[in-house]
Protein backbone atom coordinates (compact mmCIF):
# COMPACT_ATOMS: atom_id res chain seq x y z
CA UNK A 1 0.00 0.00 0.00
CA UNK A 2 1.34 3.39 -0.96
CA UNK A 3 1.95 5.78 1.91
CA UNK A 4 2.12 9.52 1.42
CA UNK A 5 3.97 11.75 3.90
CA UNK A 6 1.45 13.53 6.07
CA UNK A 7 -1.33 10.95 5.62
CA UNK A 8 -1.50 10.30 9.34
CA UNK A 9 -1.89 14.02 9.95
CA UNK A 10 -4.59 14.19 7.27
CA UNK A 11 -6.55 11.37 8.83
CA UNK A 12 -6.25 12.94 12.26
CA UNK A 13 -7.45 16.29 10.94
CA UNK A 14 -10.30 15.09 8.71
CA UNK A 15 -11.21 18.69 7.94
CA UNK A 16 -8.32 18.87 5.46
CA UNK A 17 -9.79 19.02 1.92
CA UNK A 18 -7.05 16.97 0.28
CA UNK A 19 -7.46 14.01 2.64
CA UNK A 20 -10.16 12.38 0.51
CA UNK A 21 -8.07 12.98 -2.61
CA UNK A 22 -5.02 11.30 -1.05
CA UNK A 23 -7.14 8.36 0.09
CA UNK A 24 -8.58 7.99 -3.42
CA UNK A 25 -5.07 7.98 -4.89
CA UNK A 26 -4.00 5.38 -2.36
CA UNK A 27 -7.02 3.19 -3.13
CA UNK A 28 -6.29 3.45 -6.87
CA UNK A 29 -2.72 2.27 -6.29
CA UNK A 30 -1.12 5.46 -7.59
CA UNK A 31 2.64 5.30 -7.17
CA UNK A 32 4.62 7.91 -5.29
CA UNK A 33 6.57 10.43 -7.39
CA UNK A 34 10.30 9.83 -7.73
CA UNK A 35 11.03 13.56 -7.93
CA UNK A 36 8.60 15.56 -5.85
CA UNK A 37 9.63 19.05 -4.89
CA UNK A 38 6.60 19.33 -2.59
CA UNK A 39 8.06 16.69 -0.26
CA UNK A 40 10.33 18.35 2.30
CA UNK A 41 11.69 15.38 4.25
CA UNK A 42 15.16 15.11 2.75
CA UNK A 43 17.61 17.70 1.46
CA UNK A 44 18.42 17.64 -2.24
CA UNK A 45 21.98 17.38 -3.50
CA UNK A 46 21.89 20.91 -4.90
CA UNK A 47 20.03 22.47 -1.96
CA UNK A 48 22.70 25.16 -1.53
CA UNK A 49 22.42 26.21 -5.18
CA UNK A 50 18.62 26.37 -4.94
CA UNK A 51 18.80 28.51 -1.78
CA UNK A 52 21.26 30.86 -3.44
CA UNK A 53 19.07 31.11 -6.56
CA UNK A 54 15.98 31.86 -4.49
CA UNK A 55 17.76 34.46 -2.39
CA UNK A 56 19.07 36.18 -5.52
CA UNK A 57 15.60 36.06 -7.11
CA UNK A 58 13.96 37.61 -4.06
CA UNK A 59 16.49 40.47 -4.02
CA UNK A 60 16.30 41.16 -7.76
CA UNK A 61 13.95 43.78 -9.23
CA UNK A 62 10.58 42.33 -10.30
CA UNK A 63 11.20 42.68 -14.05
CA UNK A 64 14.42 40.63 -13.87
CA UNK A 65 13.36 38.34 -11.06
CA UNK A 66 12.68 35.41 -13.35
CA UNK A 67 12.67 34.33 -16.94
CA UNK A 68 8.99 33.57 -16.37
CA UNK A 69 6.64 36.55 -16.54
CA UNK A 70 4.27 37.53 -13.75
CA UNK A 71 2.47 40.01 -15.99
CA UNK A 72 -1.16 39.83 -17.09
CA UNK A 73 -2.50 36.35 -17.48
CA UNK A 74 -5.36 34.86 -19.46
CA UNK A 75 -7.84 33.44 -16.94
CA UNK A 76 -8.82 29.83 -17.54
CA UNK A 77 -11.71 27.91 -16.00
CA UNK A 78 -11.26 25.19 -13.36
CA UNK A 79 -12.27 22.35 -15.71
CA UNK A 80 -10.77 23.75 -18.93
CA UNK A 81 -8.36 21.39 -20.68
CA UNK A 82 -5.05 23.08 -21.47
CA UNK A 83 -2.69 22.28 -24.31
CA UNK A 84 0.24 23.86 -26.09
CA UNK A 85 3.03 22.72 -28.40
CA UNK A 86 5.80 24.42 -30.30
CA UNK A 87 5.12 24.63 -34.06
CA UNK A 88 7.75 22.07 -35.12
CA UNK A 89 6.83 19.36 -32.59
CA UNK A 90 5.84 16.22 -34.52
CA UNK A 91 2.03 15.76 -34.30
CA UNK A 92 2.52 12.10 -33.35
CA UNK A 93 4.60 13.10 -30.30
CA UNK A 94 1.95 15.61 -29.19
CA UNK A 95 -0.79 13.00 -29.66
CA UNK A 96 1.16 10.54 -27.48
CA UNK A 97 1.56 13.19 -24.79
CA UNK A 98 -2.18 13.98 -24.83
CA UNK A 99 -3.03 10.29 -24.47
CA UNK A 100 -0.67 9.95 -21.49
CA UNK A 101 1.56 7.54 -23.43
CA UNK A 102 4.80 9.34 -22.55
CA UNK A 103 5.84 8.29 -19.05
CA UNK A 104 6.49 11.16 -16.68
CA UNK A 105 9.65 10.95 -14.61
CA UNK A 106 8.98 13.39 -11.80
CA UNK A 107 6.30 15.63 -10.40
CA UNK A 108 5.69 18.95 -8.71
CA UNK A 109 2.62 19.70 -6.59
CA UNK A 110 1.85 23.44 -6.34
CA UNK A 111 -1.06 23.12 -3.88
CA UNK A 112 -0.70 25.57 -1.00
CA UNK A 113 1.82 27.90 -2.66
CA UNK A 114 1.38 31.62 -3.17
CA UNK A 115 1.78 32.84 -6.75
CA UNK A 116 5.38 33.97 -6.20
CA UNK A 117 6.28 30.69 -4.47
CA UNK A 118 4.66 28.69 -7.27
CA UNK A 119 6.65 30.57 -9.92
CA UNK A 120 9.95 30.00 -8.12
CA UNK A 121 9.18 26.31 -7.48
CA UNK A 122 8.09 25.70 -11.07
CA UNK A 123 11.15 27.34 -12.58
CA UNK A 124 13.50 25.50 -10.24
CA UNK A 125 11.71 22.19 -10.85
CA UNK A 126 11.91 22.55 -14.65
CA UNK A 127 15.63 23.42 -14.41
CA UNK A 128 16.26 20.39 -12.17
CA UNK A 129 14.26 18.10 -14.47
CA UNK A 130 16.26 19.22 -17.50
CA UNK A 131 19.54 18.82 -15.60
CA UNK A 132 18.45 15.26 -14.79
CA UNK A 133 17.50 14.68 -18.46
CA UNK A 134 13.83 14.10 -17.63
CA UNK A 135 11.84 14.10 -20.87
CA UNK A 136 8.35 14.43 -19.38
CA UNK A 137 7.16 15.63 -15.96
CA UNK A 138 3.84 16.11 -14.18
CA UNK A 139 2.93 19.52 -12.75
CA UNK A 140 -0.09 19.56 -10.41
CA UNK A 141 -1.51 23.09 -10.34
CA UNK A 142 -4.96 22.33 -8.97
CA UNK A 143 -8.27 23.91 -9.98
CA UNK A 144 -9.19 26.01 -6.96
CA UNK A 145 -10.30 29.57 -7.58
CA UNK A 146 -7.89 32.16 -6.25
CA UNK A 147 -5.01 31.09 -4.03
CA UNK A 148 -3.89 31.66 -0.48
CA UNK A 149 -4.94 35.21 0.40
CA UNK A 150 -6.25 36.25 -3.03
CA UNK A 151 -9.80 37.23 -3.82
CA UNK A 152 -9.61 36.11 -7.45
CA UNK A 153 -12.59 34.23 -8.89
CA UNK A 154 -10.60 32.07 -11.30
CA UNK A 155 -7.90 29.41 -10.80
CA UNK A 156 -4.92 31.76 -10.46
CA UNK A 157 -2.13 29.16 -10.19
CA UNK A 158 -3.53 27.12 -13.10
CA UNK A 159 -3.89 30.25 -15.25
CA UNK A 160 -0.36 31.45 -14.51
CA UNK A 161 1.22 28.02 -15.04
CA UNK A 162 -0.50 27.94 -18.44
CA UNK A 163 1.07 31.30 -19.32
CA UNK A 164 4.49 30.66 -17.79
CA UNK A 165 5.06 27.33 -19.54
CA UNK A 166 4.23 28.84 -22.95
CA UNK A 167 7.10 31.30 -22.46
CA UNK A 168 9.64 28.80 -21.15
CA UNK A 169 12.06 27.97 -23.98
CA UNK A 170 12.81 24.46 -22.69
CA UNK A 171 9.12 23.41 -22.83
CA UNK A 172 8.22 21.64 -26.07
CA UNK A 173 4.58 20.96 -25.18
CA UNK A 174 2.12 20.50 -22.37
CA UNK A 175 -1.45 19.30 -21.95
CA UNK A 176 -3.95 18.49 -19.24
CA UNK A 177 -3.28 15.10 -17.69
CA UNK A 178 -5.36 11.93 -17.86
CA UNK A 179 -7.90 11.58 -15.05
CA UNK A 180 -5.68 9.08 -13.22
CA UNK A 181 -2.90 11.71 -13.00
CA UNK A 182 -5.08 14.66 -11.97
CA UNK A 183 -7.13 15.52 -15.06
CA UNK A 184 -7.63 19.25 -15.54
CA UNK A 185 -5.83 19.91 -12.25
CA UNK A 186 -2.48 18.76 -13.65
CA UNK A 187 -0.30 18.96 -16.77
CA UNK A 188 2.02 16.62 -18.60
CA UNK A 189 5.00 18.77 -19.62
CA UNK A 190 7.33 17.63 -22.40
CA UNK A 191 10.81 19.11 -22.02
CA UNK A 192 13.62 19.92 -24.40
CA UNK A 193 16.54 17.94 -23.02
CA UNK A 194 20.17 19.00 -23.36
CA UNK A 195 20.50 16.46 -26.18
CA UNK A 196 17.56 18.07 -28.00
CA UNK A 197 19.26 21.47 -27.69
CA UNK A 198 22.43 20.23 -29.37
CA UNK A 199 20.65 18.66 -32.31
Amino acid sequence: MTHFPGDDDDRAASAKPDSAFREALEAAGIRRLRINRAQTGRPRRNALNVSARREAAEQAPLQTQSTLSDGGVEAVTPHQRLEFSIPDLPPRTFAQLKKGHIAWEGGLDLHGYTLDEARIELESFINDAIANRARCVLVVHGKARGYRGSGADYPVIKSHVNGWLKNWSRVLAFCSASDIDGGTGALYVLLRTRADSNS
